[in-house]
């Protein structure tokens, strides 16, 4: 079945309508910059000099008490969108499940983005940066970003998420929502890249994916693992007591996210792939504010 079908479209359709912003309750002041005149909305007053233009002086604070203000203004700006997606060998085994999964995802918010008339960016990435869709704005562009995201393939010898923030924060024309779409099995740890992000004043937004059987796993005896980034083997006796120790670091692995995205206040989702996409979509938006 293709990846992006008629069903998949529509339903992308039906994303769009149900948020007229995505993460908007969160984002809206991010979106204002204060401009000085032409703007859409008053902000504030400061005094006049030399050179400024008179059309914005404040009359009536002259008349009453003979002080030269000028009026500032907030005006709304597109917001930058963009979306790092996980394109590691992890994200593929031991099926396409997860990484066709990610793509949607990846999929849908830009969509959501475009019709918004948003500027979006993706980056993929694995141990460092493998292909970028430049920023492109324009609901008609979703033809190319569908292309763009069908035409990736997972490769790479680990996940480096600190390579792809370095590579956004040097590229980036300004900063905006960051979008990380990955199963965070970075060897590195994931705090060193979504640190970055925060400091050079991007809004990390973290979606973690991972499969059922990733997370509760049952097979048992003995078994040859591998590690699919590395290829690195090793042979061990799957015993209940294991399986037991390996649930428990899973879930301490998860909860670390939880905490550390709530001691920085970033948003963070979390999920399965048995979670259709467009649930998930909804589900965010609703956390971020977004009535539906």
């Amino acid at each position: 079945m293709p990846l992006f079908d008629s069903d998949f479209i529509k339903r992308l359709e039906y994303l769009s309508l149900v948020s007229r912003r995505v993460f908007r309750g969160r984002l809206m002041a991010q979106r204002r910059t204060k401009q000085l005149g032409g703007g859409i909305e008053f902000a504030d007053h400061r005094e006049y000099s030399p050179g400024d233009d008179f059309r914005y002086l404040d009359w009536n604070i002259f008349a009453r008490h003979g002080d030269l203000l000028l009026k500032r203004f907030q005006e709304e700006e597109d917001l930058h969108v963009y979306i790092l997606l996980d394109a590691s060998r992890s994200m593929c085994h031991p099926s396409s499940e997860k990484f066709d999964y990610a793509r949607r995802v990846a999929a849908a918010l830009a969509y959501i983005a475009l019709a918004d008339l948003d500027r979006v960016s993706i980056l993929a990435f694995a141990d460092g940066v493998k292909d970028v869709l430049p920023l492109t704005r324009g609901k008609d562009r979703i033809l190319s970003v569908l292309r763009f995201l069908e035409n990736l393939e997972p490769s790479g010898s680990g996940t480096r998420l600190a390579s792809v923030a370095t590579s956004l924060v040097h590229r980036a024309q300004r900063a905006g929502l960051v979008i990380v779409i990955s199963d965070l099995y970075d060897q590195q740890g994931f705090r060193q890249g979504i640190d970055l992000l925060r400091h050079r004043r991007f809004e990390p937004h973290v979606i973690q994916l991972h499969t059922a059987e990733e997370a509760n796993p049952t097979w048992l005896g003995d078994v040859e693992l591998e590690d699919i980034e590395t290829g690195a083997r090793r042979k061990v006796t799957v015993t209940e007591r294991k399986l037991r120790e390996y649930r428990k670091l899973f879930a301490e692995f998860l909860g670390s996210l939880d905490d550390y995205c709530r001691m920085y206040s970033l948003s963070c989702t979390r999920t399965t792939t048995e979670v259709p996409f467009d649930e998930l979509i909804l589900r965010m938006m609703r956390t971020a504010g977004v009535t539906t």
